[in-house]
């Protein structure tokens, strides 16, 4: 019965702390498409993995570019908590 309080709680902790958001989301999302898109575009048009590896980082740094500038604004303002994470209001 223990195990199955433990397990209930530790599910109900998960599902509520993965329906946080902050603005670096989309960020770290755009970067990790970027990246994918360009070590598959930089392999397919050199047929070298060192292609692939570049076109992962320029696909990586420009998906964050992007997601990063495309992120919904918080509509009540943000603020930091004491680690330095920012959180809409």
């Amino acid at each position: 019965m223990k195990k199955l309080i433990a397990a209930t709680l530790a599910g109900a902790l998960a599902l509520s702390v993965g329906a946080c958001n902050t603005p670096q989301d989309r960020a770290l999302g755009g970067a990790g498409l970027g990246a994918l898109a360009g070590a598959a575009i930089g392999g397919a048009a050199t047929g070298r993995a060192g292609g692939a590896l570049a076109g992962a980082a320029i696909g990586g740094a420009s998906g964050a570019i992007v997601g990063a500038s495309t992120a919904p604004r918080c509509p009540y303002g943000t603020y930091r908590d004491a680690y330095g994470d920012v959180y809409c209001r």
